[in-house]
């Protein structure tokens, strides 16, 4: 793909990096929009989300390097060329759900209404997102030969070039789609706060499940041979949400 969008001199655009920062604003405008939509204040989103942009990158990049060690050992230096592409979700994710906790906590706000708030965010910017991993080939898919495949050239991607491989960041991009959508629909019908996490904790978990089975680059250790760490995380998560579901709605009952 293009993992450069221009260089001028010592200046470089990283495709990665710019999709990367259209997430984050997408996400922002989405979260803020469902604020006001339920009556809360937008700017209390706006110091969140810089938060979670700060911690929620330093996780990303936390598990990155270390699926990817023996590089980064080697290549120290490259451990803050963020702009290259290397964050891992889950570690962001993780990192995310901390921050959220500590700042609802610290403002005395509700945690789970504004989960609720950022959840469609999360899934559109992540959408957003990922059409950066496209132009800078990492997170790439295995050799295929299906009609869809898609072939990089360009050598300063990070995916093995002039191989058709399965087009997992579009996967994820249209993953991250539908799950935006579903939100949008949920939260009207939402009957506890919390609700709309969940769901979207279920349905990434599901989606990144199935997606994994495609995924070409280092996926880590496997658990018994077959299941990656992603997959197991992924299984962690939909089992956590059905839980939190029913934990959510006996709390509910039991303080009515």
């Amino acid at each position: 793909m293009h993992p450069v969008i221009f260089s001028l001199g010592s200046i470089t655009l990283y495709t990665y990096g710019l999709f990367l920062a259209l997430g984050f604003i997408s996400g922002l405008y989405i979260s803020r929009r469902e604020a006001v939509l339920i009556g809360e204040n937008p700017d209390i989103v706006s110091d969140l989300v810089f938060y979670l942009i700060i911690f929620g990158v330093l996780g990303g990049r936390s598990f990155y390097i270390l699926t990817n060690l023996d590089f980064f050992l080697k290549n120290p230096v490259n451990v803050f060329k963020i702009w290259e592409g290397g964050l891992v979700f889950y570690g962001g994710f993780i990192f995310a759900i901390i921050t959220v906790w500590a700042y609802t906590k610290y403002k005395k706000i509700s945690l789970w209404k504004y989960a609720d708030i950022l959840a469609p965010g999360l899934a559109i910017g992540h959408a957003v997102g990922r059409i950066g991993c496209l132009m800078a080939g990492c997170c790439y898919g295995r050799e295929c030969d299906l009609p869809w495949a898609i072939t990089f050239h360009d050598h300063g991607s990070l995916a093995p070039l002039d191989i058709p491989l399965h087009p997992t960041q579009i996967y994820e991009v249209i993953g991250n789609l539908l799950i935006f959508a579903a939100l949008m629909l949920f939260r009207k019908k939402k009957q506890i706060d919390g609700q709309v996490f969940w769901v979207y904790v279920l349905l990434y978990g599901a989606m990144r499940f199935i997606i994994e089975i495609f995924r070409g680059d280092d996926r880590g250790a496997f658990i018994f041979g077959t299941v990656s760490v992603s997959q197991t995380i992924g299984i962690m998560m939909i089992t956590a949400s059905v839980f939190m579901h029913f934990y959510l709605r006996r709390k509910k009952t039991k303080n009515a």
